[in-house]
C-alpha cells in the first residue's frame, strides 16, 4: 500500500498512533510512536534514532566500551507492508522498521538489513528460506512476593486449556486479526505455560511476524490482568521456554521443497543434510545469536529436551537439529528443520539470519552431518561423542560469546560493525548479571521478554 492509502486505512480504524518498532542487539523491542496525521509525512522520512540505542544492553544503560553514544543519528523507516493496527490496543498501529543512515543507505548495525542480506545470499544461490518460531510463553499473576504462575496444570492437560481458555483465544484472535495464522495451542510441561505455533512464511516476513507474537502475547494478557514471559527460564524450578525456529529451504521460485529426497531412507537431500551439518559446525557460536542471554543457558541442560549438544536427530527431541516428521496431507510441503537452540530473548532477525549464514556455509562446502542420532546425546559417553564429532554446548553466554567472535563465518554474515557492537553489548549484559544473584536474573528477564 501507498503511504495514502495506509493513512486512509488507519483513519477509518480509528488509529491516532502508529507505532515504529525495531528489536535491539539485547533482544527487547523498542520504537518510537507518530500520529496518524504525521504518518505519510514519517513514511517517507522515518524517526531519528540515536546511534548509542543500538550500544544498549537489555539492562538499559550503554555497554561501558560502545562505539556509539549521544552522537549520531539513523531513520527509523517502516516497512509499508508491515501496517497492522493492533487488536489490543485498537487506537494505534504497528508497523516494523529498517534502520537507515541520513545518507539513505542502510545502517550497517541494522538487524533487519543483516536478514535482508541473508535472503538476498540464499535468492543469488537459487535459494529460499521458510521459518517459523515456535514459542513457549509462561502467564502470570505479578504479587507482593514475585511472579506466581496463572495455575499449575500439567502438560497438555485439559485443565489447562480451560484455565486459559479466555486469554488463549483473544490471543488467537488479535494474532489472526494481524495476518498470522495459528496453527496449534496447548498447555506445556510448567505450571502456567503455554504453546501457540504459527504457520511458517518467508525469511524477513517470519521475523518480523516474531515482533508481532512477542508484543501480541504481552499485550492480551495485560488485558486479562496477567504478565505473559517468554523467557528463556523465567521460573527456575520449571521447564524452560524456546521459540524453536523451524526451516524449509525452497527453489527460488518457491515451487520445490529441497529438503526431500524420496530415495533417501530419511527422505532427506543432499542439500538437507549439508545444510544441517552447516548449523551444527557453526552452532557453538551461533548459540550467541540465537540463545543469547544469560538467562537461556539455564535452559539449555541435558535431559531437558531443550539440546545441550551439538547432535541432530529423526523426531528426537534432545538433539540440537531436530528432522520432525512430515504431515500426511503434504509430505513433500512440510517437509522442514527445527533449531531447538532457540529462544525468544534473540533478536529474531540476528537469530535467523544467523541461522541461514550456518545452513549457507555447509551447503556451499558440502558438509555431511554424519549419521542421525538416535538417543539421548546425553547418555554418549564421553568417547563415543568424540568419536562422533559431537560437542557439548557452551555452558555460558559469555563462552557462546567467545565461540562466536571465534566464528569467522557468522561473523563476515554479521558484517564488522554490527558484530563487534553485538559481542560488546551481550559481553555488557553477561558482566552485569554476574555481579547480581539469581532473583535479579530471573526478574529482569521474565518481564523484559
Amino acid at each position: 500500500m501507498t503511504p495514502d492509502e495506509i493513512v486512509a486505512q488507519a483513519r477509518d480504524r480509528g488509529v491516532q498512533l502508529v507505532r515504529f518498532l525495531y528489536c535491539d542487539n539485547g533482544g527487547v523491542i523498542r520504537g518510537k510512536s507518530t500520529h496518524v496525521g504525521q504518518l505519510a509525512r514519517r513514511m517517507q522520512s522515518g524517526i531519528g534514532l540515536v546511534k548509542g540505542m543500538q550500544s544498549f544492553t537489555s539492562l538499559d544503560f550503554l555497554a561501558p566500551d560502545a562505539t556509539y553514544g549521544p552522537i549520531g543519528e539513523i531513520r527509523l523507516v517502516p516497512d509499508p507492508d508491515t501496517f497492522v493496527v493492533l487488536p489490543y490496543a485498537p487506537r494505534s498501529g504497528q508497523m516494523v522498521v529498517n534502520m537507515v543512515e541520513l545518507d539513505h543507505s542502510p545502517w550497517a548495525l541494522d538487524p533487519r538489513w543483516f536478514l535482508q542480506r541473508m535472503v538476498a545470499r540464499a535468492h543469488d544461490k537459487g535459494l529460499s528460506f521458510d521459518a517459523a518460531f515456535e514459542n513457549e510463553f509462561y502467564l502470570a499473576h505479578r504479587t507482593e512476593n514475585g511472579f506466581v504462575p496463572v495455575d499449575r496444570s500439567l502438560c497438555f492437560s485439559g485443565i489447562g486449556m480451560e484455565s486459559t481458555e479466555a486469554v488463549i483465544q483473544d490471543i488467537v484472535a488479535a494474532l489472526t486479526d494481524q495476518g498470522l495464522t495459528v496453527e496449534l495451542s496447548h498447555p506445556e510441561l510448567g505450571w502456567g505455560q503455554q504453546e501457540l505455533s504459527i504457520r511458517h512464511a518467508p525469511a524477513l516476513r517470519a521475523a518480523d511476524n516474531q515482533i508481532t507474537y512477542r508484543q501480541t502475547v504481552r499485550g492480551v494478557a495485560a488485558h486479562h490482568g496477567l504478565i505473559a514471559s517468554l523467557a528463556p527460564k523465567p521460573f527456575a524450578d520449571q521447564a524452560g521456554s524456546g521459540a524453536h525456529l523451524h526451516w524449509s529451504v525452497w527453489d527460488a521460485a518457491h515451487r520445490r521443497n529441497r529438503l526431500t529426497d524420496s530415495k533417501d531412507p530419511n527422505g532427506l537431500s543432499s542439500l538437507a543434510r549439508s545444510a544441517i551439518a552447516g548449523v551444527l559446525r557453526h552452532l557453538p557460536g551461533l548459540l550467541a545469536l540465537a540463545t543469547p542471554s544469560v538467562n537461556s543457558f539455564r535452559r539449555l541442560q541435558p535431559h531437558f529436551w531443550s539440546s545441550a549438544y551439538t547432535a541432530w536427530g529423526i523426531e528426537n527431541r534432545e538433539a540440537a537439529v531436530r528432522v520432525p516428521s512430515r504431515y500426511w496431507d503434504d509430505p513433500e510441503g512440510s517437509a522442514n528443520l527445527e533449531l531447538k537452540a532457540s529462544d525468544a530473548s534473540a533478536n529474531p532477525y540476528i537469530a535467523l539470519g544467523g541461522m541461514i549464514a550456518a545452513a549457507l556455509d555447509g551447503i556451499e562446502q558440502r558438509l555431511d552431518p554424519g549419521k542421525p542420532v538416535d538417543v539421548d546425546p546425553g547418555n554418549l559417553s564421553g568417547e563415543e561423542l568424540e568419536r562422533r564429532g559431537i560437542r557439548r554446548f557452551p555452558e555460558t553466554a559469555r563462552e557462546a560469546l567467545d565461540e562466536l567472535e571465534r566464528d569467522s563465518v557468522l561473523v563476515a554474515a554479521l558484517g564488522e560493525p554490527l558484530a563487534i557492537e553485538y559481542l560488546k553489548v551481550r559481553r555488557a549484559e553477561a558482566a552485569a548479571y554476574a555481579e547480581k544473584d539469581e532473583a535479579f536474573e530471573l526478574e529482569n528477564h521474565f518481564f523484559k521478554y
